[in-house]
């Protein structure tokens, strides 16, 4: 397969300085590497070729070479590290060290310089209803963030330009304290760590390299989630510094209270009032779900309190698993604003339960039993 042309592969001009090869190489360098794009072959091939083309025109000489002769003129020379006849080429540890030290774990260039910072992770609460959280689905949020000038590309200087280096320092961010026979390593307290100071800021950042911004992200919502889970969304945090990864942004799901039901891990549960004409005589009545109506069979005698148990009519848990179960508890509600009949036909018919003592109100009894046991106790 023929090779691209390196400055198509860099994206750069045929005159292109070398601080703009370098500029071009760190982005693509950034886009493309391994670390970043696991499992992806096409996005290795362009790293690699970016390497090659950089390694190339990096080099005066080589440089040189292949612009009169084209890769024929550099064969052999690409890949070897930066380091050929044809002279001394680039330094490649410094530029990892300032593209990637910290996705390798470093804090700082292999000879000093300004040290990369990892972006903040951000956190958005989420409000759901109960139905959108069991069934699941698909929202658009807008986050606050910071993100890179896009005057000054993230470098805080007018134009784009190259921040200068700190002169407390050296670039190196931090500086070392003598005191007595020991050394103490600090934070350089003028740079701030960075290694580079901004003496020409930037009109729309003003030095600091980044801009308050709001943008719209697409969150996909499983079906299942409750309170307290979190969704994460890796890379959309706050930008890093110096060139660092983004941080992630953590939505945290909120459930809003429903009106009926109250959700325990997989199951539901809802207060089902009752009149005391069905809870003495039975029957039938409609209770929701959040798939639609059940028939609930209320059997005679049922006391207040009775909780019934609706199989599969909770919540799939969001890790798997089967469905909850729907708990309904009943609460015998006592009639109010009753009319004279209506009374009168009470009174008659608490006649006919006093009558019948312990058989139509065992609860009753018996707690009266027990109240006159403590009485009789007490004499003594």
């Amino acid at each position: 397969m023929a090779k691209r042309d390196y400055y198509e592969v860099l994206e750069v001009a045929k005159n292109a300085s070398e601080a703009e090869l370098k500029k071009a190489y760190r982005r693509l360098a950034m886009k493309y590497h391994p670390d970043r794009n696991p499992g992806d072959a096409d996005a290795e091939n362009r790293f690699k070729e970016a390497k090659e083309a950089y390694e190339v025109l990096s080099d005066p000489r080589k440089r040189a070479a292949y612009d009169q002769f084209g890769h024929a003129g550099v064969e052999g020379a690409a890949g070897m590290g930066g380091r050929g006849r044809g002279g001394p080429g680039p330094d490649f540890a410094d530029i990892f060290s300032d593209v990637f030290g910290d996705i390798f774990g470093g804090a700082a260039g292999a000879r000093g310089g300004a040290r990369v910072f990892r972006g903040a992770d951000l956190r958005y609460t989420l409000e759901l209803s109960l139905e959108e959280a069991v069934r699941g689905k698909e929202v658009q949020i807008q986050v606050p963030t910071l993100e890179l000038c896009e005057a000054c590309e993230g470098t805080g200087t007018r134009d784009g330009g190259k921040p200068d280096t700190c002169p407390t320092c050296h670039g190196h961010g931090d500086v070392r304290v003598q005191q007595g026979f020991f050394s103490i390593q600090q934070t350089c307290p003028r740079c701030q760590g960075t290694g580079t100071i901004v003496t020409d800021p930037c009109e729309k950042c003003h030095g600091r390299g980044r801009t308050q911004e709001r943008k719209t992200l697409s969150v996909k919502v499983p079906a299942g989630v409750d309170t307290g889970d979190r969704i994460r969304l890796a890379g959309e945090g706050e930008p890093g510094e110096n060139g660092g990864p983004p941080g992630d942004l953590y939505v945290q799901i909120a459930v809003r209270p429903h009106p009926i039901f109250v959700r325990e891990g997989s199951d539901l549960r809802c207060e089902v009032p009752i009149s005391i004409v069905i809870a003495s005589l039975g029957g039938e009545l409609e209770v929701p779900t959040l798939d639609g109506r059940v028939t609930l069979r209320i059997p005679a005698g049922t006391q207040s309190g009775k909780v019934f148990r609706i199989r599969g009519k909770g919540v799939v848990p969001v890790r798997g698993g089967p469905a909850g179960d729907l708990l309904c508890r009943v609460s015998v509600e006592t009639p109010v604003n009753l009319t004279e009949k209506q009374r009168e036909l009470l009174e008659q018919f608490g006649e006919t339960l006093d009558a019948g003592g312990e058989k139509h109100n065992p609860k009753a009894s018996s707690w009266l039993d027990g109240v006159k046991r403590f009485f009789e106790d007490l004499r003594f």
